[in-house]
């Protein structure tokens, strides 16, 4: 199924990111332009390996999760969902092919910046960079703990540690495969440790 422009644009991410940081009307005149919407359906490929992504998305509703191929299987490596922005990394800000795919874990609702439009505001609306710094502080301090994260030896604990510190409240939605698969984490190892939470 084809991705799906929404002509009618609420510009959710105007008050997100008027959250961070006050906007200026110029900026927000400019972002009124250049924000368009679009929505997901379940297991929709947002962005393939290989591809380019050029656009910062911000999700209103849904999930989402990067993952690569290594040998056949699926390592899914990071997971998303409201009020969350998300992006290839190398695509976005090197313009390089991906290495991971994106997919969505559920109908997922989105705004989102093209790149050029996130530069032209950086090059020229100083509160982008106020924000561009305190959403670049809130990547390493989430990319921190998922290293963190990685290196925890005890099954159990690197659950617990997800459980307690990254995103609990979306613990019931997220696919028990693609939750594993996260917290490496064999099936059937996540299913017993859930049994024994409950």
């Amino acid at each position: 199924m084809l991705t799906k422009e929404n002509p009618k644009k609420n510009l959710y991410i105007l008050s997100f990111l008027n959250s961070i940081y006050p906007l200026s009307p110029e900026l927000k005149n400019y972002l009124t332009l250049k924000i368009n919407s679009r929505s997901f359906e379940k297991n929709e490929f947002i962005n393939k390996a290989g591809e380019i992504c050029d656009c910062l998305y911000l999700i209103k509703k849904g999930m989402v999760r990067g993952y690569f191929v290594s040998d056949s299987s699926e390592i899914t490596t990071w997971i998303d969902s409201e009020n969350e922005v998300f992006t290839s990394i190398t695509g976005f800000f090197r313009n390089q092919r991906s290495e991971e795919y994106i997919q969505s874990l559920e109908n997922t609702y989105c705004d989102y910046l093209k790149y050029e439009d996130y530069k032209y505001c950086l090059n020229h609306f100083p509160e982008m960079r106020h924000i561009n710094r305190i959403l670049l502080e809130e990547y390493y301090i989430l990319a921190e703990q998922r290293v963190y994260l990685a290196r925890i030896p005890n099954a159990r604990k690197r659950l617990e540690f997800f459980m307690a510190n990254m995103k609990p409240q979306i613990m019931d939605r997220i696919p028990r495969k693609h939750l594993a698969s996260y917290l490496a984490i064999r099936p059937e190892t996540l299913s017993r440790l859930m049994k024994d939470k409950s």
